[in-house]
């Protein structure tokens, strides 16, 4: 089946706009996250999956300029763009990682997605967001869905953070679908490794500059030097997770 990866990006961020494209060591933010997935070996095509609002406009020159695949749709009918997009990749299987995550684990991506068909599930993903526990850090976050369950999803979703979060339709009622959570031994979610506010993108700095290679280190590695390093993540201990119905108040 061919497996596209699509990446959600947009630089009007509400709490750190223009985050996607912050440099972080040698590259942008968006540059490691594709870098780093595209490592998966499971993985056919990865899309950067933009919006048609001028704001994005830089998002598409960069991405255009260093040649990756673009698209651009619905700002906030984020379900709409992710369907279009995967639509005109001919996908088969989608998954989903969002640009604030330049700490991305591909081999975590290669077990989701193995787990995901052991499982025979319609959605799978290695954690669920607020008000759910998760056992990995917030950072390593992939979603995985057929084509044919997103097509589902597309045409039935009503509510606003359904389409928003493209994926809680197929969570957000139970006994809707199979849903598989693929949970790590030893519960490590709260470590926090996402850029979402500025305190976040300073604790990134600080721990880019420990990492041995930024492009292979794995989230054990990651967590190694975390574990040696306490005083980073107390950068953003004040940061938080918004709640999976929270939408964006300028939708």
């Amino acid at each position: 089946m061919k497996t596209v990866l699509i990446i959600q990006a947009r630089m009007q961020s509400s709490r750190l706009p223009g985050k996607v494209l912050l440099p972080l060591g040698s590259k942008p933010m968006l540059e490691w996250v594709i870098a780093r997935a595209s490592r998966s070996k499971v993985i056919d095509n990865c899309i950067v999956a933009t919006t048609t609002d001028s704001s994005d406009d830089p998002i598409e020159a960069w991405g255009r300029e260093h040649g990756f695949n673009v698209f651009r749709g619905s700002q906030y009918d984020v379900l709409d763009r992710y369907y279009q997009a995967s639509r005109e990749a001919n996908a088969e299987t989608i998954i989903r990682v969002t640009a604030d995550c330049p700490l991305i684990d591909p081999d975590l991506i290669d077990e989701l997605y193995y787990f995901y068909q052991k499982e025979e599930a319609d959605f799978a993903a290695n954690r669920l967001p607020p008000p759910w526990h998760r056992t990995y850090p917030i950072g390593l976050d992939a979603e995985i869905v057929s084509m044919k369950m997103l097509e589902t999803a597309w045409k039935t979703a009503e509510e606003k953070f359904e389409r928003e979060h493209v994926m809680p339709w197929f969570y957000d009622t139970e006994g809707r679908c199979k849903v598989a959570i693929l949970d790590n031994p030893v519960d490590y979610g709260m470590h926090r490794w996402t850029v979402d506010t500025p305190e976040d993108y300073h604790m990134m700095q600080a721990l880019f500059g420990k990492l041995k290679d930024p492009l292979t280190d794995s989230w054990m590695d990651i967590l190694h030097i975390i574990e040696k390093n306490p005083e980073l993540e107390m950068i953003n201990a004040d940061s938080h997770a918004k709640n999976v119905k929270v939408i964006d108040s300028r939708s």
